[in-house]
C-alpha cells in the first residue's frame, strides 16, 4: 500500500460489482439489503470537480504489464488537485481505490496482481463541530473500513488495535526516583494534556439477526446518532464514546429497508478505559488533528509544505515539521512535541535520469538501477511518499489502462492532465514501480497487494543520497536549517500548541473527547551528578571538567598502561613513501612522550595498490612475532578494506590498523593525528588508556548491540563486549551470528559463558554482580528481554556450579529518541551540562527508567539516553545505578571525552559493524581480549 492510500474502495465494493450490483461512491452508506442509501454522517456532498477514472486495481496493472486486457471496472471516484497547487480546491489529495476490486481481480485472473495510479481518493468536506452537553461529541472515527483512515471526517484504526485497548490492564506506577547531585531546574519538550473525562467508555455492539458487512454495520449505527452522539469510535463490534449511556444495556430497532426485517441492536457497557489505555485512540486524534492544521504527512511524521527553507545551490529544501506521540508517563497523559525537518531535491527523478545517462550513456540502464530502486519519491501533486522498487523501461505515459469511468482506454498523460492539470513533457520516459508492502492476513500469511506506478517527471527524491552525505559544503548548508538550538525548539513548541488551540476546528476534536492541551511545555527538575575524576598513569587525577573532555590531557599524560611496539608492520604504496616515513618519524617521536616505547617497523613498499597485491604482502610477513600492522591505503575503498580485516581479523589474527593517505598528508596536523592513532593502537594491543573510581567490587559490566546484515540474508549479529578487570578497562569480546528464525538469546548465552570464564581465568574468582547494558532493543521487545532472556541468561549460572547464583541486572539503552531536555538560563533555554539526570514525571509510568545527558553539546540541541532497566535483583540504589551509566559513558577509548551510551555499548556496536559490514565472519578469539575493533 502507498503511504496514506488505506482502504480505497474496499472489499465491500469490489464483490458487489463482481456480483453485478452497483457500487456506491465514496460517502455514501447502504445496509446488505437496502434498497436506498444515504449520505455518511460526517461526509459532504463530493465538490464539484470533472470525474476522472478511479484507479487501476492490482490485477488490472500487473495484466496490463503482461499483456492481459484488464477488468472493466464501473465505480467512480473524483481526484481532487494537489493542496499547494494553483487555483486547487483545498481538497484532500486522492488515492487510489483498494484491496476489494484488486482481490475480484485476482479471483477472476489468478495469474493478476494489478496497477493503480497514485493519488484517488474521494474528497470529502468537514462539518464544524457542534458542543452538546455533557461531553461535546463529534464523527471522529466510524467508517474505518469503507473510507481512508486519515481525512477531514474522521478516522478509526483496524480492528485489532481497538481490540488491544480492550483488554490491557492498569499496571502500577513504577517510581524509583535517585537523590545525589545538585538540583537543576529543567523544561522538556512534554506537553501536559488534561482529560475531563474519566476516561472512554467501551460497549460492545451486537446485531440480531447477524450483519456480516462492516459497511452496513456502520450505516446502522449511524442512523442512530441521537442515542450515541456524533463522537465515536467503531470498529465494526467495539464501540468507544466519550459520554456514557443512561442504560447499562441499551437496545435499538433499526428496519432494514429492503424487505422491511427488523435489526435488533444491542450496545452493552463493558468497561471504562482509563486514560492511560487510551493512548492509540489519542494519537489517531492528533493525527486528525495535524490533518486540521493543513501537514502532509511525509514517512512517520508531519511537515509543512507552505514554508520550505529552500537551499538552492545544492537543489535542495527543507520542510518543516512536528513530531508528535501522545505517552502516558508517570506525571500522567502527555503529548511529547518536537521539531523535525525533511530533506526534499528540487529536482525530478526525471532530471536525475537525464544527469545519469550524460555521465554514463552505455551503463545508463544498471546505473539508474542502482541509484533509484530503494530510494523513496515524494508526488506533489498528491503530497504523498512512495519507494521505488522497480524501473518499467517497456512502459511510458503513452501507455494506457481502462477507464473506470467510462471503460475505455485512457493514457496516463491523459489521466493526470485532467485529475491534476498536470501536462507530462515526455512522453518516452519509463515508469517507475512501487510496491506497497503486503498486509499479513489471520494466520501470517500476506495478502496480494497492487503495485503503483508513477511518472519520473512528477516525482521528487527525498533525503540524502551517500554522495551528498559526504559532501561537507551540502552538511553544512543544511544544518543553518536542521540544526535547532533549545531556545528555538522552545518556540516551536509553543508555536505548535498555539496553532492547535487557536484553531477552532481542531480544539473542538480535542473538546469532544474531553481533552484539553496545556499552553506551555513541562517544568520540571532534575539532578546534575557530580563530574568525574579521570585518572592516568602514576596515580595522575585529572578532572573530567564541567564540558566532560579531557582531551588535551590524554596526549600529556602517560598511558594508564602502555605496551611496548617493538615489531610491527607499515605497508605503504610507492606514491606514499613520503607520507609513510613522516608518519613512522611521528610515531618515534610521540609515542615514548606518551609513555608508549615504540622501534622503528618494518617497512614494505608495495609496487601498486592492488587488494591482490596488499593481501599477498600481509600473509608473506604475518608471523606470531608481528604485533601489529599498519597499511596506508591511498584511497578509501570498501572492498580493499573489507579484505584487509578479513584477512587479520579471521585468517592471520594479528591486530590492524588501516591509515587513509590523505589522513597524514598535511604537516600542520600530524602530530594530533599521530598522536590518535598511537593512542587506538596502544589499545588494540590489549593496552589501557585511563580508567575512573568504580567502587563496585566483583563487577561485570555487559555490553550488547546488533547489527542487521543485509548481505547475508538480512540475519543479525550481536556485538558481546565484557569487562575482565575491577575498573572496566579491560573487556572480552564475542560476537553470535542470529539465522532466520533462531532465537538471538541462543548465541548471547553461550557469550556469556564464556565471559564468566575469562573472568574468572584474569581474576581467579567469579563475578558477584553482573549488569548488562543492551542496546538495539525496541519497546516491543522489552517484556521479552525482562522475562524470557532474563530467565535464559540466568541459566548460564548453573555451568559454575549450584551455589553460584550472581546478581543481575539488565539495563535497556535507547539513544534514538524524540524526548529533549531544555536548561532554564538566565534568559533562554540552554543545554543542560553533562551528567543531568531526570527520573521521574517525564519517565515510563511502568517501567523502572531514567534519561541522562552524558555529553556536551555546542551546537544545537543536546540529545539524551533513555536508561530502562527492565530486570534487577542486584538491590542497587537508583542513584548507583544512574552514577555508574554516567561513569561508563567515560571509557569509550577511540574519543577523550564522554559518548552518549555506555563505553561497553558502544564497543559492542563496533565490534558487530565490523562483522556485519566487512568481516561476515567470526573474529579469531586470540583477538577476544583486545579491542582490535576500534
Amino acid at each position: 500500500m502507498a503511504s496514506g492510500g488505506y482502504g480505497r474502495g474496499g472489499r465491500g465494493a469490489a464483490l458487489l460489482q463482481a456480483l453485478g450490483q452497483p457500487v456506491r461512491k465514496p460517502g455514501e452508506s447502504q445496509d446488505d439489503n437496502a434498497k436506498t442509501t444515504k449520505q455518511v454522517p460526517g461526509a459532504s456532498a463530493l465538490p464539484s470537480q470533472p470525474t476522472a477514472p478511479a484507479a487501476l486495481g492490482r490485477g488490472q496493472y500487473l495484466s496490463l504489464l503482461q499483456g492481459i486486457k484488464p477488468a472493466s471496472q464501473t465505480q467512480t471516484q473524483t481526484p481532487s488537485g494537489p493542496p499547494s497547487a494553483p487555483g486547487g480546491s483545498g481538497a484532500p489529495p486522492a488515492m487510489p481505490m483498494g484491496r476489494g476490486l484488486a482481490a475480484v481481480n485476482l479471483l477472476l485472473k489468478s495469474s493478476g496482481r494489478g496497477i493503480s495510479i497514485p493519488g484517488q481518493t474521494p474528497a470529502q468536506e468537514i462539518p464544524k463541530p457542534t458542543l452538546p452537553q455533557p461531553i461535546p461529541p463529534t464523527s471522529m472515527a466510524a467508517q474505518a473500513t469503507t473510507e481512508s483512515p486519515v481525512k477531514k471526517s474522521g478516522f478509526s484504526p483496524p480492528a485489532s488495535r481497538f481490540a488491544q485497548m480492550s483488554v490491557e490492564e492498569t499496571k502500577p506506577v513504577v517510581s524509583r526516583p535517585g537523590s545525589d547531585g545538585k538540583r537543576v531546574n529543567l523544561s522538556c519538550n512534554y506537553i501536559k494534556i488534561n482529560c475531563h473525562n474519566p476516561g472512554v467508555y467501551q460497549y460492545h455492539v451486537d446485531f440480531r439477526p447477524q450483519v456480516d458487512s462492516k459497511r452496513a454495520r456502520f450505516a446502522y449505527i449511524n442512523r442512530h446518532k441521537d442515542v450515541i452522539g456524533n463522537t465515536k469510535a467503531f470498529d465494526g463490534s467495539i464501540l468507544y464514546l466519550p459520554i456514557k449511556l443512561p442504560n447499562q444495556e441499551t437496545v435499538i430497532q433499526a428496519e432494514d429497508k429492503r424487505d422491511s426485517k427488523i435489526v435488533t441492536i444491542t450496545i452493552r457497557l463493558t468497561r471504562v478505559v482509563p486514560p492511560e489505555q487510551c493512548v492509540q485512540l489519542y494519537n489517531i486524534i492528533f493525527r486528525r488533528i495535524m490533518n486540521i492544521l493543513q501537514m502532509v504527512q511525509v514517512g512517520r511524521y508531519y511537515y509543512n509544505p507552505q514554508t520550505p527553507a529552500a537551499v538552492p545551490q545544492h537543489k535542495l529544501e527543507v520542510w518543516p515539521g512536528y513530531i508528535t506521540a501522545v505517552k502516558e508517563n508517570e506525571g500522567g497523559l502527555m503529548l511529547l512535541a518536537d521539531a523535525s525537518h525533511r530533506v526534499l531535491r528540487t529536482e525530478t527523478v526525471a532530471q536525475v535520469m537525464q544527469n545519469i545517462f550524460n555521465k554514463n550513456p552505455t551503463g545508463f540502464r544498471d546505473d539508474c538501477v542502482r541509484v533509484l530502486v530503494g530510494c523513496v519519491v515524494l508526488t506533489r501533486y498528491n503530497n504523498k511518499t512512495y519507494r521505488i522498487d522497480d524501473i518499467l523501461w517497456d512502459k511510458s505515459p503513452k501507455d494506457t489502462f481502462t477507464s473506470s469511468k467510462s471503460g475505455t482506454p485512457m493514457t496516463f498523460m491523459d489521466y493526470y492532465r485532467d485529475s491534476y492539470s498536470k501536462q507530462i513533457e515526455d512522453a518516452d520516459q519509463p515508469l517507475l514501480l512501487h510496491r506497497p508492502k503486503r498486509p499479513k492476513v489471520p494466520g501470517g500469511k500476506e495478502m496480494k497487494s497492487e503495485a503503483i506506478c508513477l511518472v519520473p517527471e512528477l516525482c521528487y527524491l527525498t533525503g540524502l543520497s551517500d554522495e551528498l552525505r559526504q559532501d561537507f559544503r551540502v552538511m553544512k548548508d543544511l544544518a543553518t536549517h536542521t540544526r535547532v538550538t533549545p531556545q528555538q525548539r522552545q518556540n516551536t513548541m509553543k508555536k505548535f500548541i498555539r496553532s492547535v488551540n487557536n484553531n477552532q476546528e481542531a480544539n473542538q476534536e480535542l473538546l469532544n473527547w474531553g481533552l484539553e492541551l496545556q499552553e506551555e511545555t513541562l517544568h520540571i527538575e532534575g539532578r546534575q551528578v557530580p563530574e568525574e575524576k579521570v585518572y592516568f598513569s602514576n596515580n595522575v587525577c585529572v578532572p573530567a571538567g564541567p564540558n566532560a573532555d579531557w582531551n588535551r590531557e590524554v596526549t600529556r599524560q602517560t598511558v594508564l598502561t602502555a605496551v611496548d611496539l617493538q615489531s610491527w608492520v607499515v605497508l605503504y604504496t610507492k606514491r606514499d613513501q613520503g607520507k609513510a616515513n613522516d608518519y613512522i618519524q611521528m610515531m618515534l617521536k610521540c609515542c615514548p612522550q606518551m609513555g608508549i616505547q615504540c622501534n622503528a617497523p618494518v617497512r614494505l613498499e608495495l609496487q601498486n595498490d592492488r587488494t591482490e597485491t596488499i593481501i599477498r604482502s600481509l600473509r608473506d610477513h604475518i608471523n606470531p612475532q608481528v604485533q601489529m600492522v599498519v597499511i596506508i591505503c591511498p584511497t578509501s575503498r570498501d572492498d580493499r578494506y573489507s579484505a584487509i580485516k578479513k584477512l587479520c581479523c579471521v585468517e592471520c589474527p594479528v591486530p590492524s590498523q588501516v591509515i587513509i593517505a590523505k589522513t597524514i598528508s598535511k604537516q600542520d596536523k600530524l602530530r594530533s593525528v599521530t598522536q590518535k592513532i598511537a593512542l587506538q593502537i596502544n589499545c588494540k594491543l590489549g593496552g589501557e588508556l585511563w580508567a575512573l573510581t568504580i567502587p563496585m567490587k566483583e563487577l561485570m559490566i555487559v555490553g550488547i548491540d546488533v547489527y542487521h546484515d543485509a548481505t547475508k540474508g538480512k540475519r543479525s549479529i550481536a556485538g558481546f563486549v565484557s569487562s575482565t578487570n575491577r575498573t572496566c578497562t579491560r573487556w572480552y569480546s564475542r560476537v553470535c551470528f542470529q539465522t532466520p528464525g533462531q532465537e538471538l538469546i541462543d548465541g548471547l548465552k553461550m557469550c556469556l559463558t564464556s565471559a564468566i570464564r575469562k573472568y574468572h581465568e584474569v581474576n581467579h574468582s567469579l563475578p558477584e554482580k553482573i549488569v548488562v547494558f543492551r542496546d538495539g532493543v525496541g519497546d516491543g521487545q522489552l517484556n521479552t528481554v525482562a522475562g524470557y532472556e532474563a530467565q535464559q541468561l540466568q541459566q548460564c549460572f548453573d555451568h559454575f556450579g549450584e551455589n553460584y547464583k550472581p546478581k543481575l541486572a539488565i539495563t535497556i539503552v535507547q539513544k534514538r529518541i524524540n524526548t529533549r531536555i531544555f536548561l532554564k538560563g538566565n534568559r533562554d533555554m540552554e543545554n543542560p551540562g553533562p551528567g543531568t539526570v531526570v527520573d521521574h514525571t517525564v519517565t515510563r509510568r511502568e517501567w523502572y527508567d531514567f534519561f541522562l545527558v552524558s555529553q556536551h553539546v555546542r551546537q544545537g540541541t543536546v540529545s539524551p539516553t533513555h536508561y530502562i532497566v527492565v530486570y534487577d535483583d542486584t538491590n542497587m540504589k537508583p542513584d548507583h545505578m544512574q552514577r555508574l551509566s554516567y561513569k561508563l559513558t567515560h571509557l569509550y577509548y577511540n574519543w577523550p571525552g564522554t559518548v552518549r551510551v555506555p563505553a561497553p555499548c558502544q564497543y559492542a556496536h563496533k565490534l558487530a559493524y565490523l562483522v556485519g559490514q566487512n568481516i561476515h565472519k567470526e573474529p579469531s578469539t586470540a583477538l577476544s581480549d583486545r579491542l582490535f575493533f576500534l
